[in-house]
């Protein structure tokens, strides 16, 4: 076991490390060409074994083939012993299949957010807002880089290169967490891992953890089950993603959800409470730079599959427009998440996005857009402490006048960052929500329900 928590081969046989680049290679390089292949000839692709039993060939044939040109040049030979090669080859298949030097650090569940800056420059996160620096996570850069291939050749549906070509890959880990990697555009390969420590939440869990007190638990539930479309906003890493899964929790179980995101991390079709779920990732160009479909396409897809809600993972860009048609068009009690500063900042980010579609709406038909598919914009935030990760605001969309979004702030920032009630809430938003089970009363308490 190596200091980075990993088994690796007993390289005291000078052609052990030769001959573990080499099967590390082949196997990167044949997974790849397999996933192509499949796809071309519109085959399903392997499942877990079958891209196991696969490596385990390549490795084999590789090793073989190095076996051979080792005999062939007997001056410079560093054949391996069959002990040692089997080591090896156990080793590449344990790294290819596994998280290697990543594992302990994944392996912990405090950790919230991983930062590779180099193979040996690693910063971690912890769940209480704490930082350190942990020991390198591979031997070199370029087996850093092989690292992220392994893990993205095998991620999901479809390839995801990384190489000088395409620089950049997401995917989402086995674990659930989301890895993002850089090469090229940067100095040295740069890796970034954002963990979600709880894959299955409910909004009474969130307000044991201190993310909503008792009136907005009572609140966004009621949203939910008096089918309130929702856009839930927030920095980066700030739990937008977890919240979205919360909010889903009260959806009853059947009802059909179509899921739809950059890439896979809501899980919601892995959830057993909502068995009709139907999750829908957006595509990449192949090498050919065709192919592509995106979000937007997607949305307008799911709308043809018949769903009770439409869920965005992530809204980014022109996917706005038809999103907010779905919202408008009877698939009432839908949500997305969205990147914003305030909560009131969330409708200028979305007449940006939509003014990047191939609809090209002015400032004001966008707003009469959102006005007419958002009810509800739920902002999350750090505390003043800046340890705990809350919901700091609240608005609700009253209508649209020309170049603005017309709101009313019905829980604000209160003065350590948490959400308390503020501008009471319209009449008939009030009567739908009491006819979802609100309790009206809980907007009594100036203070909110974060203290007894």
């Amino acid at each position: 076991m190596s200091e980075n928590g990993h088994a690796q081969p007993q390289v005291e046989h000078p052609g052990a490390e030769a001959l573990r680049a080499r099967l590390r290679q082949a196997v990167s390089a044949g997974l790849a060409e397999r996933i192509r292949a499949d796809e071309q000839a519109g085959r399903p692709p392997l499942d877990h074994v079958g891209r196991r039993n696969l490596a385990e060939k390549l490795a084999t044939d590789e090793a073989d083939a190095y076996a051979a040109e080792q005999l062939a040049n007997p001056s410079t030979s560093t054949l391996v012993p069959d002990g040692v090669e089997q080591r090896v080859i156990a080793s590449v298949l344990d790294d290819v299949f596994g998280m290697a030097g990543l594992q302990p650090l994944l392996a912990d569940p405090n950790i919230e957010n991983i930062n590779v800056n180099g193979c040996d420059r690693v910063f971690v996160r912890y769940a209480n807002g704490e930082r350190a620096q942990m020991p390198p996570v591979a031997a070199s850069d370029d087996e850093l880089i092989d690292l992220v291939r392994s893990l993205a050749t095998r991620s999901g549906v479809e390839e995801r290169r990384f190489d000088r070509g395409s620089p950049s890959v997401s995917v989402e880990l086995p674990d659930g967490s989301r890895m993002f990697a850089v090469m090229a555009v940067t100095e040295r390969p740069s890796v970034s891992i954002r963990r979600h420590r709880f894959q299955r939440v409910t909004l009474a869990r969130l307000r044991e953890l201190g993310t909503i007190d008792a009136g907005l638990e009572a609140l966004l539930a009621a949203m939910v089950r008096a089918r309130l479309n929702v856009l839930v906003c927030g920095g980066t890493a700030i739990g937008k993603t977890t919240m979205l899964r919360g909010l889903a929790s009260t959806i009853p179980p059947q009802e059909r959800l179509i899921t739809i995101e950059d890439n896979f991390e809501l899980g919601l079709d892995r959830d057993p409470q909502h068995p009709d779920v139907k999750a829908m990732q957006a595509r990449e160009a192949n090498v050919e730079g065709e192919g592509a479909i995106s979000q937007a396409e997607l949305v307008r897809w799911a709308l043809r599959m018949s769903p009770d809600r439409v869920i965005v993972g992530e809204v980014r860009g022109p996917e706005v427009v038809p999103m907010c048609n779905a919202m408008s068009q009877g698939n009432d009690g839908s949500m997305a998440t969205l990147h914003a500063s305030t909560s009131r900042g969330a409708f200028t980010k979305l007449a940006s996005y939509a003014a990047q579609g191939a609809e090209r709406l002015p400032l004001e038909a966008t707003n009469l857009l959102v006005a007419s598919a958002l009810h509800f914009v739920v902002h999350l935030a750090e505390a003043r402490d800046d340890k705990t990760r809350v919901v700091s605001s609240v608005r609700e969309v009253i209508d649209a006048d020309d170049k603005q979004v017309i709101s009313n702030e019905v829980y604000r920032p209160g003065p350590d960052g948490r959400a308390i009630p503020g501008v009471p809430l319209r009449a008939d938003t009030v009567e739908r929500l009491v006819e979802a089970g609100f309790d009206p009363e809980l907007f009594e308490r100036s203070d909110g329900w974060w203290r007894p």
